[in-house]
């Protein structure tokens, strides 16, 4: 299938990080991660949960471009109730990462010095409880040196190695994979650094190591999958008929 373009491999890639999950809060941020969630539900995972982004949770699965009274709402959820998922560990989030390191430390709070920051974030919202509570995985549209770097300027989520000083984070964190629009990352490796686990069609590694800040370990990298003809028929036309997704990703 050579016109599948790359927001339809990333979306699908956003989708297999939901494989397995059983019935959890599923929680994407920006709209690759949200076509990624909702084909999940829609293939191979129908028992997530998804909500409507502010105190419901869906009884479909909509498309992104839905307008709130399109929704169809189940169960109501006000934003207290999302701290008992988080805490209980029934949840899988896909944030974005203003910086990201070897081992998972995501910074999205500031950038330089966070005492004075020459540039200052969005803060580090629940970045810390979500990535010592439940999965977390990441979504960066524009994969370059200075998001994968070596040493993010502030942990807002905590990372690898940074859990292994705590056994409570270490026992329930999991940073399972980073989708970008150049490949896949995870981190099974023994001391759980960053591993380039696929690159998308038409990407080379070397373009990958370019566009990483630090040295990525590779074992055996594969190609990232493409979406079957159901997937491609979801995604085009019931999960993002006006092409929102392309608008993500760079060019």
């Amino acid at each position: 299938m050579s016109d599948v373009t790359r927001a339809e491999v990333c979306a699908v890639a956003c989708a297999e990080a939901w494989r397995g999950d059983g019935e959890i809060l599923a929680s994407p941020f920006g709209t690759v991660p949200s076509i990624g969630a909702r084909l999940a539900r829609l293939t191979f995972a129908p028992d997530l949960v998804l909500t409507d982004g502010e105190a419901a949770l869906m009884a479909g699965t909509p498309a992104v471009s839905a307008q709130a009274e399109e929704l169809v709402r189940e169960a109501w959820m006000p934003y207290r109730r999302v701290f008992d998922v988080v805490w209980s560990g029934r949840r899988h989030v896909m944030m974005m990462a203003s910086q990201i390191d070897r081992y998972g430390n995501q910074n999205l709070s500031c950038i330089g010095d966070w005492h004075r920051p020459a540039t200052q974030l969005i803060g580090v919202r629940g970045s810390p409880g979500n990535t010592v509570n439940h999965p977390t995985s990441y979504w960066v549209p524009n994969h370059s040196p200075r998001v994968f770097v070596e040493n993010v300027d502030m942990v807002s989520g905590v990372g690898y190695d940074r859990a292994a000083a705590s056994p409570a984070a270490a026992r329930f964190g999991e940073v399972r994979v980073v989708v970008t629009n150049l490949a896949v990352l995870d981190f099974a490796t023994p001391d759980h650094r960053m591993r380039l686990a696929s690159v998308h069609p038409g990407v080379t590694v070397d373009e990958v190591r370019a566009a990483t800040g630090f040295d990525l370990v590779e074992q055996g990298v594969a190609e990232t999958r493409v979406p079957s003809a159901e997937e491609l028929e979801l995604i085009r036309n019931v999960l993002d008929p006006y092409g929102l997704r392309n608008k993500e990703l760079p060019g």
